[in-house]
């Protein structure tokens, strides 16, 4: 079995690469994050014509979450238990399904934008209603959690940790918010190193940090037991992120070594 996640910053622009890309690496499930649009804009029917039932969840704004299945599409869950609101309207971040007998959340972390913002206390607020959320649908059937957390685990998860003086995705709070996730049974899948030694997964726009892999590690594979102990390979598809009209992230792939469930 096949599952991925990936960010791919706005899923309507995006399309024609995202539909390549389940052409040619045939995930069973695929994730998606930040899909910038409403859940009926999503655009199902492309998706469908492959083999892939959709389960979206979008409120219009800069948000946005989805999980794409070839082997089953059940218990569809929007949101979390007790998920706050942030500026008293509620986010699309975070959905989960159960495929081919694995459970899944997709899910978009807020950002937290400066450490002194009120969008910084709402992401960890928002990360404990997540673990919350996982703590009480643990079983020990195969369970993961991906998506784009916007926080890197470690100093090594980013570039140049001396970049990041005074900014969101690598603070204390944020990590240990992290650790509390993981601590209720899940793992780190850390995807095999490739071109350099360290996987990164997120590279910005501004020129040359892409090829330069100037990046971070925050698209993540957190899963119970059933699910890390059935992990035959890992990696993140750094060819997704080339060219022109690319996601910011590449995708994040994960084989499993489980029977195959029939679609």
């Amino acid at each position: 079995m096949r599952i991925a996640t990936w960010n791919v910053n706005s899923i309507v622009p995006r399309l024609p690469r995202v539909l390549d890309w389940l052409e040619h690496s045939a995930p069973d499930v695929l994730c998606l994050q930040e899909l910038k649009g409403t859940t009926e804009a999503f655009p199902v029917e492309p998706v469908r014509e492959l083999g892939y039932e959709v389960a979206a969840y979008g409120l219009g704004r800069w948000n946005g979450v989805a999980i794409l299945s070839r082997i089953g599409l059940a218990d569809v869950t929007r949101g979390l238990t007790g998920e706050p609101q942030f500026d008293g309207a509620a986010e699309a971040r975070a959905i989960g399904a159960t495929c081919g007998g694995v459970r899944v959340w997709s899910v978009y972390v807020p950002n937290g934008r400066e450490p002194d913002n009120p969008h910084y206390a709402y992401k960890l607020e928002w990360l404990e209603a997540l673990r919350q959320t996982v703590s009480a649908e643990l079983s020990d059937a195969p369970f993961a959690v991906l998506g784009d957390f916007n926080v890197a685990p470690s100093d090594e998860d980013v570039w140049d940790i001396t970049a990041f003086a005074d900014s969101t995705h690598v603070t204390g709070p944020e990590r240990t918010a992290l650790e509390r996730l993981r601590a209720v049974g899940l793992g780190d899948v850390f995807p095999r190193p490739q071109k350099y030694d360290h996987p990164f997964t997120y590279w910005d726009y501004r020129a040359g940090n892409f090829p330069n892999n100037r990046g971070m590690r925050i698209d993540l594979v957190y899963g119970n037991r059933a699910f890390t102990g059935a992990v035959a390979d890992s990696y993140v598809d750094r060819e997704a992120r080339k060219g022109k009209g690319s996601s910011d992230h590449a995708p994040v792939v994960v084989d499993l070594s489980l029977p195959s469930p029939a679609a």
